[in-house]
């Protein structure tokens, strides 16, 4: 095909034109559950420590620092096997059955913390929920980047951020009513309700095609798209795709076509995880009750729980208009803003009061002057303790905008098809190792050195989040999966242009 070839010919477009999204959208809701779940069983441990560290718990289960570091890092090393499950599940048994098969740790590990009577029990069942987060951060990516059409592959793309989000804001929320058992039960419902919705669902036409399963690949593509759609081009492109690609070996790795993407999609999650969000989101309560804000930490949490929300909604709407890079940009910078802001007022201790002026006229003066006195400082203090605050929510803002979603989006759209179940696994596992690395030695730098030297850390971080994306990201908006691969394979250009008729 010549360079300037369109992609997509008039009978593509029509067939485009006729596309019903609503039964995409449906398979996508029923993937996405999973999600919801992981980000309710990441942020467990926000308003639970608290509870469990206070003096009228159960001795068995109440907790000191060491314990709260490993009751709030083990779920990111749960996820890092679940991410590993997800390498070889994806391949073996498909992208559906891999997020089905997520509720089985998911609820043995709720009803393990639900009934705890001692630590270890806490301990395992948090450590499984992390085994179910895994998998499903490995494999819903997958599964509906390959069921989306590449006009909503970004907004579908976000969707798992998005209901990862309204997840924690449950948790938050009902973190205010509810007692930490309650929370646990109420946690393991909605993996159920996945597993029954995904029964009805499709499985990915990309992996039956490469199972030569053609007849039942294109029974789902006419039900993920609609009865009056064309549903051979784009299974002629899936295979074409699939025939041009064989068996990857260890010696073609060593190809751009291959190592490039996946050095790409390891780097980002690496990079993801050490700006800080995770033990930010995890130990986001005691994180404020040292923070000295003007709310009780309880709702403070609540607070950005829901400015997340929104900012990951405003992230859905900019994501295929804005383009990659932008809001990978604009992201890194709110990022580094907000933890240079935190880095500083953290390092920042108030002077102690002076003494009192030494010749005071009257008593009355004395009084008058003092109470206006501690009027100012009580209204500084409040000024100062919302701080924190604002500098949390921007920076939730610049995840949210960019290294939140896009990172994930980004993976499952440039590894190429043959190693994409693998090597999304794998992303993920080095994501959750790296978490897990983090969260752990987050506790004991606050306890030893402040909150100061995480928040420098995550503010260094920021800036190689910037030099990354303008070196190493390539810009994969409107792009079909076919087009990116080919970017890859020719050493950094898309060989395939579309005429302004098509864009």
């Amino acid at each position: 095909m010549a360079e300037n070839t369109p992609l997509l010919k008039g009978r593509s477009t029509s067939s485009e034109s006729k596309i019903n999204d609503s039964k995409l959208y449906l398979a996508v809701f029923s993937a996405i559950l999973g999600n919801f779940s992981f980000g309710y069983s990441l942020v467990y441990s926000s308003p639970v420590l608290p509870q469990l560290q206070s003096p009228d718990v159960d001795p068995r289960l109440r907790m000191g620092k060491e314990q709260a570091a490993w009751f709030g890092s083990i779920y990111t090393l749960g996820a890092a096997a679940g991410g590993l499950g997800a390498m070889l599940l994806n391949d073996l048994i498909g992208r559906k059955l891999s997020i089905m098969t997520s509720a089985v740790p998911s609820t043995i590990g709720y009803l393990l913390m639900g009934g705890a009577s001692d630590f270890w029990m806490l301990l395992l069942g948090r450590f499984l929920t992390g085994v179910a987060g895994g998998m499903t951060a490995g494999s819903i990516p997958v599964y509906i980047s390959e069921i989306s059409h590449k006009r909503v592959r970004g907004a579908m793309g976000s969707c798992p951020q998005i209901t990862a989000v309204t997840g924690a804001l449950a948790l938050y929320a009902l973190g205010l009513v509810l007692r930490w058992r309650w929370l646990a039960a109420v946690g393991g419902v909605p993996a159920l309700l996945m597993v029954v919705l995904l029964v009805f669902m499709p499985s990915s036409p990309r992996r039956l095609i490469k199972l030569g399963r053609e007849q039942q690949a294109e029974k789902a593509l006419r039900w993920l798209r609609g009865e009056h759609y064309d549903t051979q081009v784009e299974i002629n492109d899936i295979q074409h795709s699939i025939n041009t690609q064989a068996k990857v070996t260890w010696s073609q790795l060593a190809t751009p076509v291959y190592y490039r993407p996946i050095l790409i999609s390891v780097g980002m999650r690496f990079l993801q995880q050490m700006t800080g969000i995770t033990p930010i989101l995890i130990y986001m309560e005691p994180i404020f009750a040292k923070s000295k804000v003007s709310l009780p930490a309880r709702y403070d949490a609540a607070i950005v729980g829901a400015f997340r929300l929104f900012a990951v909604a405003v992230a859905a709407s900019l994501m295929d208009r804005a383009g990659r890079k932008a809001l990978l940009y604009t992201s890194s910078l709110l990022m580094f803003l907000s933890s240079l802001t935190l880095t500083i007022i953290s390092h920042t201790t108030l002077c102690p009061p002076g003494p009192a002026p030494l010749n005071l006229t009257t008593s009355l003066d004395y009084i008058s002057h003092d109470a206006i006195g501690s009027a100012l400082d009580a209204s500084q203090q409040t000024s100062a303790g919302l701080i924190p605050l604002i500098s949390t929510m921007v920076f939730i803002l610049g995840y949210a905008m960019g290294w939140g979603p896009i990172t994930w989006l980004l993976m499952s759209e440039v590894l190429p098809l043959v190693t994409r179940g693998v090597a999304s696994g794998l992303c993920v596992a080095v994501s959750w190792l790296t978490a897990f690395a983090l969260t752990q030695a987050f506790v004991h730098l606050v306890e030893d050195h402040s909150l100061f030297v995480p928040y420098l850390c995550f503010t260094v971080v920021c800036v190689f989040c910037l030099l990354f994306t303008a070196v190493c990201v390539p810009e994969t908006r409107g792009r079909s999966l076919e087009e990116i691969e080919n970017y890859f394979r020719t050493g950094g250009t898309f060989t395939i242009t579309r005429s302004p008729s098509t864009e």
